[in-house]
């Protein structure tokens, strides 16, 4: 593993059981993740995005260990942690943490917001006294933009921007090296989006956080990212830096994602060449063969049909198309 890297994720697969009857008798496997590899370096945001069913939350489960992996390995921070145990990942997860898709659901409505933010530090035994534990609650409510007085108000009393700063305020809590982000701004106000995505960047500055962004609105990809991954199927097609990825798409399915980002300007928006995607996702449960995106593909070829791509480089992106063998 690179030094620079915090995270390498080297053919990773995560199978899910298929089951029928009254015994619940396993009849075969869902493949939600088949192969995934990606690495990630010091103080970057890499962005997975896709269509929602891709894999995108279940990759990001797998590294925090919170989703049992088929094959692969996971390399975080310089250590292997593929195999950790439950209890050895206890000191691993305080350097990686995660802020969830909807802020009001991953909050207890029964507990007042400082103890929200501070069970990070009760659980993992770093409180300390209780004049210390209240100032660490504080420092971190201001740091995300909340006023220390509203530590004793409830989850519900707030708007969704402000429980989302609480999320990410008790994911600053145990000074993570690694935050996941899993469609963290998705549940919000456009208005709300901007600001939470520009806490994001500015935390990231300052603290020199490193970030797994998950996320299918382009637009906030776009604005947040360093690198960005494509997922298809449990499948990464396409990963390049931001701007090759968003000048110069090369997977047909990557250009179909970009076309469909409408254009504030509507001449632009007249002139743009028109990238369809046909057809329905096809079922996990029995997806194509050879490339699982041919039956969707208006490029597709017959080789498409019968062969899995294998990753090429190509410029400065890495892709799966036999378009670039």
């Amino acid at each position: 593993m690179s030094d620079s890297n915090i995270l390498e994720v080297n053919d990773t697969q995560v199978h899910f059981p298929v089951t029928e009857g009254l015994l619940k008798r396993q009849v075969g496997s869902i493949a939600a993740v088949n192969g995934v590899s990606f690495h990630i370096k010091r103080g970057e945001t890499f962005s997975l995005v896709g269509e929602s069913g891709c894999g995108k939350s279940t990759t990001a489960l797998s590294v925090l260990k919170m989703q049992s992996v088929l094959g692969g390995q996971i390399i975080f921070d310089g250590e292997d942690i593929t195999h950790h145990s439950p209890s050895r990942m206890r000191g691993i997860r305080r350097k990686m943490q995660m802020v969830y898709q909807d802020p009001f659901g991953s909050l207890n409505p029964r507990m007042k917001v400082g103890s929200i933010i501070g069970e990070p530090l009760r659980v993992h035994g770093m409180a300390g006294d209780k004049a210390q534990y209240h100032a660490r609650i504080a420092s971190l409510m201001k740091t995300v933009g909340l006023l220390e007085d509203m530590a004793e108000r409830y989850p519900h009393e707030f708007s969704g921007g402000q429980r989302q700063r609480i999320c990410i305020a008790r994911a600053l809590a145990l000074d993570p090296k690694l935050i996941i982000c899993d469609e963290p701004v998705s549940a919000l106000d456009v208005s709300i989006q901007a600001q939470v995505v520009n806490l994001l960047m500015d935390l990231q500055e300052r603290l020199g956080l490193t970030y797994l962004f998950i996320a299918h609105d382009l637009s906030v990809v776009r604005h947040i990212s360093n690198r960005v991954a494509v997922m298809y199927l449990g499948k990464i097609v396409e990963e390049a830096d931001r701007d090759t990825l968003f000048q110069t798409p090369k997977h047909p399915y990557t250009k179909a994602l970009l076309a469909a980002v409408p254009e504030a300007d509507p001449e632009l928006e007249a002139q743009r060449a028109e990238q369809l995607i046909i057809g329905e996702i096809p079922s996990l449960r029995s997806p194509p063969s050879g490339c699982t995106f041919h039956t969707r593909c208006v490029d597709a070829m017959p080789i498409c049909q019968q062969q899995a791509p294998d990753r090429t480089t190509d410029g400065a992106s890495t892709l799966a198309c036999h378009l670039y063998p």
